[in-house]
């Protein structure tokens, strides 16, 4: 009925075609499962799936304006509305051939209608004949909807379709397999790169701007880390404490705890760590549990993160089996909340309450808002739209305008817009042109604020009952309030205001701009939200990254905030928040050769001390040269054809700043002859020339024999540390290669991976960091997938594996070197899919032994493998990324 009823009227995209180009593959398994940036043209593709799978279709939606663009971009793009036949409902209580809903319709009706019983729902929704649901924007889901939407899979013949920008990787491990249950692996996964070569997307960049808390903010900070210093050592001191742990069943190894210390390996260990502190000599069969030789063994230092593995378990997890010593451990609980460190039963010492949240809100992030826009106006003149979005409206500061700034000390949309409007009337030259004033306004769901010069345009749009005007005292500024049935009639005035120059500077939330809105006149974004999940800051940014058209030259600024913390090395915890939020999108690398890539890393930050006038003043010089990123741009679309996710490797994170320890990445025998070319070209001529006299005096036999010894004696010890890490990693590129070799034969065999084997193709390379990078070509994102989380979960310290590979040779052995590797999850469901991979394993990458850890001896593999990790020299870090090749 569909297909005969209305057909696509426009050309498709090149990343359309390819995704329907294989529509049959993909929707075998009943799912469609599609990932692609705002602006990308989801809504159209899901409307040509929903055409192509023919049936009844129920449409769901977040929100009613997400729920109304279904309809129009159907009529725009499909068929007429006068002449659409089929029919059509917009009341989930009345299912039509295509019913357009929100999620809370759903969950309502199954709520109050069907009285809760998700049986009652099938039944109904199996009587009107539905045979496909859609689930736009699937990232969205929140508790409440899941039960109906489970219901509704269960739909016989049903295909489920979920479209999303995002999904939700920052949520919950639990979270994030439901989703993935309800929605399918993903089958096409559209980049921002195809998007920009394609022209859907313009030109664009990101930009941090630092700040810095306030005095009293940095001696709070100083006074916590004291407090917590001061705990640890307490706790170190704590005879009562120490007589406790001392006497714990895990450490006392009675009878029949050995499953226990199995069981927690981290709590056993943590023991350990506490006990060598407080200078006690650990017995050598304490040592053995964990497969270490009690002579070179090194417990790490009793730092924050050992408390915690300590005292998690001891004061919540456990707590109900140390009753007779509750009273210690009440004292211990009591100085932990007196420190700021114990919370809704949680220890942490890095005081995510207590400390990062104030940094996150940190007043002084007002201040960077005010000096972007300065900075933009200046940059753009009467070009500028800029939007600014944010959590919390504030409303309290309303009445605060003509106070001193630092009064208003909490970040807003209200504290925003005074601060905003305060440099404009003290400071008029700070922006171009004149009558800036009238250029700044407000748009929030409960809140609009705008110049008094603009009142006729809202008075001529609304009707006199719709909303209520009000001076704002103080300012020259009106507040609207519009009735909850105009609210998207005044969002579109806004809009159309915005658009036209009316409004410059457009201040709002991100629940109502953040997502759906559509306004690509703007040119600015500033995000000054720190509660949004890395999916809505992506939302948010889709924003300002749509084409505009009629300005083919727009680049777009997009500006995040954070606050230093000065009092350690890498900034702190709200900029470790922000690193890893640019994992949820890519974009092109600030300087150097032109790269597209997810992450941080494309921002050269600092490994140690942040300064922030530094890092600003590099921000705001590349800020203004918006020619240069578009053209950066295009150079680095030429590298590449897809976004191709990837595997990094790090040997040596806790010493980013050295190129010493780099022997990891370079083959040993290279290193060494190297080292003995150098050695033989420079420091054995001058030898010669120094020594003439004892080659005549004493013979050339002599003088051959102490030219041998001093270069053995000066190459040895470099020798011997470059053998060692040999033996341990072996060349590390040859090494993850075998290793990807095991993971893409095995989903091979599995049918995991169905694409052609000549279409494959395995790259392992270097990064000019000294990384080690891992990619898979040639298969779809589905494989992509599979074959990266594999590889990772191998690559990774292992942690609590079903299976372990143990790869240890003769040599590795001898010099106490065995490594662990986990054997990926998805091949640990049955010991025949374990042993297949092990199979491939052992072809590939060598000799080793495979071990099952649910078992008695396993778990002291496992405790003994988790410990190799601990002692590993500069640790190890493993993450998946995505790079444009």
């Amino acid at each position: 009925m569909l297909k005969e009823a209305f057909h696509f009227i426009y050309p498709w995209r090149t990343y359309q075609e390819r995704f329907l180009k294989d529509f049959g593959d993909h929707v075998a398994d009943d799912h469609l499962h599609v990932v692609a940036p705002p602006g990308s043209g989801k809504t159209v593709l899901g409307l040509e799936m929903m055409r192509r799978v023919d049936t009844k279709t129920l449409v769901l939606a977040p929100t009613l304006t997400i729920q109304n663009q279904w309809e129009e971009r159907m009529f725009e793009c499909f068929v007429s509305e006068e002449g659409c036949t089929v029919p059509l409902s917009r009341n989930i209580k009345k299912p039509a051939h295509i019913t357009f809903a929100t999620y809370q319709s759903l969950h309502a009706f199954a709520k109050n209608e069907m009285q809760g019983d998700m049986g009652l729902l099938l039944d109904f929704f199996a009587k009107a004949d539905i045979k496909h649901i859609i689930l736009d924007e699937a990232h969205h889901l929140k508790n409440e909807w899941w039960k109906p939407l489970f219901a509704l899979k269960k739909l016989e013949d049903c295909t489920l379709t979920a479209l999303t920008a995002t999904p939700p990787y920052d949520s919950e491990q639990s979270e994030i397999a439901k989703y993935f249950q309800l929605c399918g692996p993903i089958d096409i996964e559209i980049s921002v790169p195809e998007l920009i070569k394609e022209g859907n997307l313009c030109a664009h960049q990101d930009y941090i701007y630092f700040s810095e808390p306030d005095e009293a903010q940095v001696q709070y900070i100083l006074e916590y880390r004291m407090k917590v210093m001061g705990f640890l050592n307490d706790l170190v001191a704590n005879e009562a404490f120490g007589d406790f742990v001392f006497n714990h069943n895990l450490y006392a190894l009675a009878d029949g705890k050995l499953d226990s210390i199995y069981e927690n390996p981290d709590l056993y260990i943590a023991i350990l760590v506490y006990l060598n502190a407080r200078g006690h000599a650990i017995p050598e069969s304490r040592y053995e549990l964990l497969g270490a030789d009690p002579k070179t063994i090194k417990l790490p230092t009793f730092t924050q993160e050992w408390a915690k593995k300590l005292l998690q378990p001891l004061l919540v997890n456990d707590r109900e089996e140390y009753l007779e010593n509750e009273a210690l451990l009440l004292d211990i609980d009591k100085q932990l909340r007196r420190v700021g460190a114990f919370d809704k039963k949680r220890v942490d010492f890095k005081g995510q309450k207590e400390l990062y949240r104030s940094l996150a809100q940190s007043p002084n992030k007002l201040k960077s808002i005010q000096e972007i826009i300065n900075f933009e106006s200046a940059q753009m003149g009467a070009g500028l739209r800029a939007v600014v979005l944010t959590d919390y409206i504030r409303k309290e500061f309303l009445e605060s305008g003509n106070d001193d700034l630092s009064t208003i000390n909490k970040l807003g949309v209200v504290p925003i817009f005074h601060h905003l409007r305060q440099s404009l009337e003290q400071h008029p030259e700070r922006w171009q042109g004149k009558n800036k004033l009238e250029k700044l306004a407000v748009l929030s769901g409960s809140l609009v604020i705008i110049h008094q010069t603009l009142e006729a345009k809202i008075t001529q749009a609304l009707a006199s009952e719709d909303y209520t005007l009000a001076p704002l005292a103080g300012t020259q500024f009106t507040i609207i309030k519009p009735r909850e049935s105009a609210k998207n009639q005044i969002v579109s005035v806004m809009t159309a205001m915005f658009t036209a120059g009316h409004i410059e500077v457009l201040v709002g939330t991100a629940s109502l701009l953040g997502e759906g809105w559509d306004a690509p006149a703007i040119n600015t974004l500033v995000l000054a939200s720190y509660v949004s999940s890395f999916v809505m800051s992506n939302q948010m940014r889709g924003r300002a990254i749509r084409i505009q058209p009629g300005n083919a030259e727009k680049v777009a600024n997009v500006w995040h905030l954070t606050c230093i913390d000065p009092t350690v090395d890498g900034g702190g915890e709200d900029i470790e928040k922000l690193k890893r939020r640019f994992d949820a999108f890519c974009g092109v690398s600030l300087e150097s050769e032109p790269f597209i890539e997810n992450g941080a890393t494309r921002f050269g930050l600092p490994t140690g001390k942040y300064h922030k006038e530094t890092l600003n003043k590099k921000m705001l010089t590349q800020a203004s040269q918006r020619e240069t990123i578009k053209s950066r741009w295009e150079t680095a679309i030429t590298t590449g054809k897809l976004l191709v996710r990837e595997v990094k490797l790090d040997l040596h994170p806790k010493d980013r700043k050295s190129h010493t320890k780099k022997v990891y990445h370079t083959d040993a025998v290279k290193s060494t002859l190297l080292q003995i070319g150098a050695f033989i070209t420079i420091t054995v001529p001058e030898i010669l020339v120094n020594n003439a006299g004892v080659y005549f005096s004493r013979g050339m036999q002599y003088f051959l024999y102490a030219i041998t010894s001093s270069i053995a004696l000066l190459l040895l010890p470099k020798t011997y540390k470059a053998f060692v890490r040999y033996l341990k990693y072996g060349r590390v590129d040859k090494q993850v290669d075998r290793m990807a070799q095991a993971v893409l034969k095995t989903l091979r065999e599995r049918l995991l991976i169905t694409t052609q084997v000549q279409y494959l193709k395995l790259g392992v390379e270097y990064l000019p960091d000294g990384e080690v990078a891992c990619f898979l070509t040639g298969a779809t994102a589905k494989e992509e997938i599979l074959f990266t989380t594999c590889l990772q979960e191998v690559l990774a310290p292992i942690d609590n594996p079903r299976y372990i590979i143990e790869q240890s040779g003769w040599f590795q052995r001898k010099f106490g070197f065995a490594n662990y590797y986990a054997v990926p999850s998805l091949f640990t469901g049955n010991k025949k899919d374990a042993t297949l991979f092990y199979k491939y394993w052992h072809i590939y990458v060598g000799k080793s032994t495979l071990t099952f850890t649910r078992s008695r001896d396993g778990r002291k593999e496992l405790l003994k493998a988790r410990f190799h990790y601990l002692n590993m020299e500069g640790g190890l870090k493993v993450e998946g990324s995505a790079i444009w090749r």
